[in-house]
C-alpha cells in the first residue's frame, strides 16, 4: 500500500473510530445496566452540575491531558481528536437512542455498545495517531515512574468509579461485563484494524516519544 493510501486510511479510521466510539458509549448509557468507570464518573458529574455528559467528557479529557505534563507525555493528533470529538458525538447520539423497557432488550443494547466500542477502539488506535488521554496517562505513569500499567489502571479506575457512583452515576452488572469483556474484544479487533506503518517518516503521526505499546492499550472509556 502506498504512503498516500495509508495516510488516507489512517485519517478515515481515526474519524470513523471516534464517531463510533461516541455512539457506542451512548448505547451503553441508554441501556441503564452499568457503565465503564470513566463514563460513570462523567454521568455522576452530569447529574450534579446539569452540564451535558458530552461536554463533561470533553472537560475530563482536557483535565487528564493536564496530568500528562508532569509525566512528560506529548499528545498525538489522535489524542486531541479523542478529547474533542467523542463527547459531542455522545450528545448528538443520545436523543436518537431510547431505553428499552425489557431487561433483555437493554442487555442486547449494552452488548451491542460493547462490541461497537471495541471495533471503534480498534479503528482509532489502529490508525496510529497516538493513544487516548486516559491510556496515555497510564502508560506515561509507567514510563515516568516505573509503575505497572495494570496497577495504575486499577487504582485510577476504582477511584473514578467510586466517585462517579457517589455522585449518582450508573453502576451495575454492565460495569462488570465491560471490565471483563472489553480487553479481549479489543484484542480481537486491533490486530485486524491496525494500519501498516508508512515508509515515509513524515506520515508517521504518532506523537514524539510514543511507542507501539502506547497505542495498543485497551481503552478506559476513551
Amino acid at each position: 500500500m502506498s504512503p498516500a493510501r495509508i495516510a488516507v486510511r489512517r485519517w478515515a479510521q481515526l474519524l470513523l473510530g471516534l464517531f463510533l466510539f461516541g455512539v457506542a458509549v451512548a448505547m451503553m448509557i441508554r441501556a441503564e445496566i452499568g457503565l465503564d468507570p470513566w463514563t460513570v464518573f462523567a454521568q455522576g458529574l452530569e447529574k450534579q452540575t446539569g452540564i451535558s455528559i458530552g461536554i463533561i467528557v470533553v472537560l475530563i479529557g482536557f483535565g487528564v491531558l493536564l496530568l500528562w505534563i508532569p509525566l512528560r507525555q506529548r499528545p498525538g493528533i489522535g489524542t486531541v481528536a479523542n478529547v474533542l470529538l467523542i463527547g459531542p458525538v455522545m450528545d448528538l447520539s443520545l436523543p436518537f437512542i431510547a431505553t428499552p423497557d425489557e431487561l433483555w432488550a437493554r442487555i442486547l443494547l449494552f452488548a451491542g455498545g460493547i462490541v461497537l466500542l471495541a471495533i471503534a477502539t480498534g479503528l482509532y488506535i489502529g490508525a496510529r495517531f497516538g493513544p487516548g488521554p486516559r491510556d496515555g496517562l497510564m502508560t506515561g505513569a509507567h514510563a515516568r515512574f516505573g509503575w505497572a500499567v495494570w496497577k495504575v489502571r486499577t487504582g485510577v479506575e476504582v477511584t473514578v468509579l467510586a466517585i462517579g457512583w457517589l455522585l449518582g452515576g450508573t453502576v451495575g452488572f454492565g460495569t462488570v461485563a465491560f471490565a471483563l469483556l472489553i480487553g479481549p474484544l479489543v484484542g480481537q479487533a486491533l490486530p485486524r484494524l491496525r494500519v501498516p506503518k508508512a515508509v515515509d517518516p513524515s506520515l508517521a503521526g504518532t506523537a514524539p516519544g510514543a511507542t507501539d505499546a502506547d497505542t495498543d492499550e485497551a481503552p478506559t472509556g476513551g
